[in-house]
């Protein structure tokens, strides 16, 4: 076994006196305070009587039923399943004895307590180890003490503490009330992965059943009685705000309570807080009918107060960036003008992608309750700690006076790190004095911004005569951050590399889209990569694996973010998964890899063409993410990603006027239908011992370039813009 320092930060447990409750209690200090719900019952246990508090992350009832609490939003990634699995993987308990609640925000003590970056598992993988770890030891330290035993004499497994060398047992239930007083231990043991008997076996979502049957979860869910319903407007272009509007005969309406305008601005603004509308007008009543006819109403006086941008100013900002805008980052390896200027063939290629919304199932909406004591929210957010600090600095208020409970997210892929909604609640909760649930349309939100920035990327390579890639450069600019990683493949893999990241101003605001950058950057290297590997007259996976090569036995330059022998392993992986180079005659097939969130994917795509249409057969799938906690679960993840990326690299864009979007709602604004997902996506994961990395994720971005490899092949034509097919092609089923 592992040991592991429980104190491994100052503020990692606290014991919690018997005086909160009696019984067993590991203060797990990120959690401390939670008030749990009332539990299911878990199948072949009676409900407890009496539950013993573990105040932060574990709770035993007297029958062996144990609740562990999953700190971290849930946005559908299975978060719930999988936390608590890793808790009770270490505590050794029945996963048939567990139910899962979610614990509220504690920004006192947890430090990860997020939705973003595929970051959930990889930051907490640690602490939920030794949150459980801890807890058994703890119940061991109870039985032993109670039987006048060394702790070293007892075994502990499936939630019973057992003699080794004797006839005694207890169940956890029965000795949770004699851990009160038992320090918690300096160091833990924690399994080798060998032993592993819950991680890495597929457990279903624990809140599926719930979800279809309709059972109230998500944020649109939540009712508190005596609140009232919000809507807002915004101004209908980047570059304007508020002004005078109608107030006196909106309020007049039927229906509607009250209308006025709110300013959500706050000094010193996070990285998650609104950039583009502070000011809105927002309408109050008890239905969302007569709230959605006052907007219709609304007669505004929109003030201009800077640039009204349109799509064609976009496109010439970015190609102004590519030729001479402000570099961020950079890498320079040898000296790619003078290899190109020496080789045999030289190709050059831009790849471009417009701006595109997150349009989450679940609109958004918030819950606040603001008062002159304090402010309660509860909704769908990805960051409660930023939600808390930008509420406190809006309302003037300590922070300790502030509490955010989250509910399960309808969809995130970014969006619901930005807290202006929650933000806007309070704003309007203070104003009426009152609850209040703020519910947006989708055209509110599809209109209100923090989308996946526009990108413009120039590639070039320079292959020898012998057919050997000796220069690589690569510059990509956005609106406003450019999205080019510099120390990502193929730098350390070409002896003459360059690579520029490039900024570009705009007032559209953006931001995170499910893999940053990498959603774009993927797609364009991997389909650059192509045509690089066509004119080398190689094998599309070969000349991949050959550059790998180089990285592995003679890297170039300095540092570079990935590991060449697990990036060309999974390409190796889904070569042979996908039996790559055997003839399959009317089967058109497209590879893609890319690395991001510190995992790899590989994918192969196999197309076919139906009445003159390309439809995906088949995608393979090949993924290193170190330790698959729940496999099912991750198969899903890897699934959602393919079908996300296919969708939106086909169809989804946004398009400007007078700093307006043209597209509002699904009329204009196509996503995939399910006719046109792959009709097969079979996932194969990397059997290793390495810690879990990013899965939310990294299954999307390879897609893109897959995608478009395969289109090549069936179609004889290369797609070099997103979207690749235009509103007026049904495709792909």
């Amino acid at each position: 076994m592992t040991k592991i320092q429980t104190q491994y930060n100052r503020r990692s447990f606290i014991k919690i006196s018997a005086a909160a409750g009696g019984g067993m209690l590991i203060g797990f200090s990120w959690l401390n305070g939670c008030k749990p719900n009332a539990p299911e019952m878990a199948e072949g246990l009676p409900l407890p009587e009496e539950w013993y508090e573990i105040n932060g992350y574990i709770k035993i009832g007297d029958t062996g039923l144990v609740t562990i609490y999953s700190p971290n939003p849930e946005i559908g990634q299975n978060v719930r399943t999988s936390m608590p699995m890793i808790v009770a993987e270490e505590l050794d308990v029945p996963w048939d004895h567990v139910v899962v609640e979610q614990a509220p925000l504690n920004t006192g003590f947890y430090q990860n307590q997020f939705a973003g970056g595929s970051l959930s598992i990889r930051l907490s993988w640690n602490a939920l180890r030794m949150a459980g770890a801890t807890g058994r030891r703890m119940l061991l330290e109870a039985a032993a003490k109670e039987w006048r035993v060394n702790v070293a004499d007892l075994s502990a497994s499936e939630g019973v503490i057992t003699e080794i060398n004797g006839d005694r047992s207890v169940t956890y239930g029965e000795i949770a009330s004699k851990a009160v007083g038992i320090e918690v231990p300096k160091e833990v043991e924690l399994k080798e992965p060998k032993d592993f008997k819950l991680i890495g076996t597929s457990q279903k979502n624990v809140d599926g059943k719930k979800i279809v049957t309709g059972e109230p979860l998500f944020g649109l869910d939540f009712h508190r009685e005596g609140m009232k319903l919000a809507m807002i407007a915004h101004a209908p272009a980047f570059g304007m705000t508020v002004g005078d509007f109608n107030e006196a005969e909106i309020k007049a309406m039927p229906g509607v309570d009250d209308a006025f305008v709110i300013d959500t601005s706050i000094n010193e603004p996070g990285m998650f807080d609104e950039k583009g509308f502070h000011q809105l007008i927002a309408i109050v009543g008890d239905s969302t009918w007569p709230l959605m006819q006052a907007k219709k109403a609304l007669r505004v006086k929109w003030q201009t107060t800077g640039e009204l941008e349109s799509t064609a100013l976009h496109k010439k900002r970015l190609a102004d960036a590519l030729e001479k805008g402000q570099v961020q980052e950079s890498r320079r390896d040898g000296n790619p003008d003078a290899a190109f200027r020496k080789a045999a063939k030289v190709i050059e290629r831009t790849y471009n992608c417009p701006f595109i919304a997150h349009n989450t199932l679940e609109p958004m909406n918030f819950f606040a309750h603001v008062t002159a004591d304090g402010a309660e929210l509860i909704g769908p957010t990805q960051t409660p700690e930023a939600l808390e600090g930008s509420v406190a600095k809006m309302l003037n208020m300590p922070i300790e006076n502030i509490t955010v409970n989250m509910t399960r997210i309808g969809g995130g892929f970014g969006r619901r790190l930005y807290v202006h909604f929650g933000l806007e609640a309070a704003a309007i909760s203070k104003k009426i004095g009152g609850p209040v649930k703020l519910i947006y349309t989708r055209e509110d939100d599809m209109s209100q911004g923090t989308y996946r920035p526009t990108y413009s990327s120039v590639y070039k390579a320079g292959l020898d005569e012998n057919n050997n890639l000796i220069a690589f450069s690569v510059r990509g600019a956005g609106l406003p951050e450019g999205p080019v990683f510099p120390n990502r493949f193929p730098a350390g893999a070409v002896e003459n590399y360059s690579a520029e990241k490039i900024m570009a101003p705009t007032n559209v605001t953006t931001g995170a889209w499910r893999a940053p950058r990498s959603n774009f950057t993927a797609g364009a290297e991997q389909s650059f990569l192509d045509e690089v590997a066509e004119l080398a007259g190689k094998d599309p996976i070969d000349f991949r694996l050959e550059l790998f090569d180089r990285a592995i036995k003679d890297p170039v330059g300095g540092e570079y973010d990935y590991d060449a022998e697990r990036y060309a392993g999974v390409l190796k992986m889904v070569k042979e998964k996908s039996n790559w180079g055997t003839p399959m005659p009317g089967v058109h097939r497209g590879v893609a890899a890319y690395f991001c969130h510190s995992t790899y994917v590989a994918e192969v795509f196999d197309m076919v063409m139906e009445n003159g249409n390309p439809v995906i057969q088949k995608v393979w799938c090949a993924v290193d993410c170190g330790i698959v906690v729940n496999p099912d679960g991750a198969v899903n993840m890897i699934q959602g990603g393919v079908v996300d990326g296919i969708g939106h690299a086909m169809y989804s864009q946004l398009t400007f006027e007078n700093g307006s979007p043209r597209e509002m709602n699904f009329d204009t604004y196509k996503l995939i239908r399910h006719s046109q997902a792959p009709r097969e996506i079979e996932v194969f994961f990397v059997e290793n011992e390495i810690a879990p990395t990013g899965l939310g994720e990294p299954g999307l971005p390879p897609a893109m370039g897959a995608l478009a490899n395969a289109m090549y092949k069936a179609t004889g034509v290369r797609y070099y813009d997103q979207p690749f097919m235009g509103m007026e092609r049904q495709v792909l089923g």
